[in-house]
C-alpha cells in the first residue's frame, strides 16, 4: 500500500495558524481600528466610516441636531451619520478640515456641503478649475473634485465644532487608512486649521514620513517638505486658515487668500489650474 508523506519541510510558523479576530460592533471603541486597516478601497472606507457610532458623545449630538433641525432645514432628511471623505481615490492633493457641520454635512451627507464654510471653499475650488460646479447642496448635486479628495481628523459633527481629544484619537484611523490608500497618488496635503495640523502629524509620522524636529508649528501659507522613510518618495504640507464663518466674517481669511492658498497647493500636487 503507498504510503502518503507529507511534503512539508518545516514546521508550522504561528501567523499560519492566526484567524482573524472579528471586527467589534460600530458602537465599540475599537471599531475604527479593526475596521479601518481592512477597507481595500476608498469606497469600502467610506462605507465602514459611515457605519462607526464609537463616540457615544458625538453619536448623540449628530443625531440630536438631526431630531431637532434648523428652522431652515425642517423638511430636511439629516444624514445624521458620520460623514465620509469625498473625491477621487487617486487623488494628488487632499485637503484636510476639521470635522462636518451639524446643520451643513450632518445634514447633507458629504463634507463641506451645506454650510458657510463649504460656499467659500468650493467656489475657491470651482474658481481655479477643481470643482465642477461653484456651490454644493447635497450629495446628488453633481459635485466632482479634480485631483482633490477631502477627508477630515473627525468624522462626525461635534458639539461647539470642538472634539475632544479621546475622539480625535478614536477616530484617528480612518483618517491614516485614507492617506494609505491615496499614497500612491498623493503630492501635497491642504492641512485647513491648526487642529487638524496637530491631527496629522502624528499620523504621517506613523505612516513613514519623516518629520522635522522640533515639529513645524501651524501657520497660514506655510510649507513643509516630508521624506518618505519607505521609498524616498516626498509629500508637502501646506498650511491654510479654515474658511469658518467665524474667520471669513472677521478678514482673517478672504476668498483671495483662501484662491492663493489652494493655488500653491495645487500647484506643488501638479493639478492643471484655470
Amino acid at each position: 500500500m503507498a504510503r502518503c508523506v507529507s511534503r512539508r519541510t518545516r514546521p508550522r510558523g504561528p501567523e499560519e495558524y492566526e484567524v482573524p479576530l472579528p471586527t467589534p460592533p460600530p458602537d465599540d471603541p475599537r471599531f475604527p481600528a479593526a475596521a479601518a486597516p481592512r477597507a481595500q478601497s476608498a469606497s469600502a472606507l467610506e462605507e465602514a466610516v459611515t457605519a462607526c457610532r464609537a463616540c457615544p458623545r458625538l453619536v448623540a449630538w449628530r443625531e440630536e441636531a438631526a431630531r431637532t433641525k434648523r428652522r431652515a432645514y425642517q423638511d430636511w432628511d439629516y444624514w445624521a451619520r458620520p460623514v465620509p471623505g469625498f473625491g477621487p481615490p487617486d487623488a494628488a492633493l487632499a485637503v484636510v478640515g476639521l470635522a462636518p457641520a451639524a446643520h451643513g454635512g450632518n445634514r447633507t451627507g458629504r463634507v463641506f456641503t451645506g454650510d458657510p464654510s463649504g460656499d467659500a471653499f468650493f467656489a475657491a475650488l470651482y474658481d481655479i478649475g477643481l470643482a465642477s460646479r461653484r456651490t454644493a447642496v447635497h450629495r446628488g448635486d453633481g459635485m466632482e473634485l479634480y485631483g482633490v479628495r477631502i477627508t477630515m481628523p473627525v468624522h462626525c459633527a461635534p458639539p461647539a465644532n470642538k472634539p475632544t481629544t479621546a475622539e480625535r484619537d478614536t477616530c484617528r484611523p480612518w483618517l491614516a487608512r485614507e492617506l494609505e490608500l491615496l499614497r500612491p497618488t498623493l503630492r501635497t496635503v491642504l492641512v485647513l486649521g491648526g487642529f487638524a495640523w496637530q491631527a496629522l502629524l502624528p499620523v504621517l509620522g506613523d505612516a513613514g514620513w519623516r518629520l522635522p524636529r522640533p515639529r513645524p508649528a501651524f501657520r497660514h501659507g506655510g510649507e513643509v517638505l516630508l521624506a518618505d522613510e519607505r521609498d524616498g518618495g516626498e509629500l508637502r504640507l501646506v498650511g491654510g486658515y479654515h474658511p469658518s464663518q467665524r474667520n471669513m466674517f472677521t478678514g482673517t481669511l478672504t476668498p483671495e487668500m483662501l484662491r492663493d492658498v489652494l493655488r500653491e497647493a495645487a500647484r506643488t500636487a501638479g493639478l492643471p489650474q484655470r
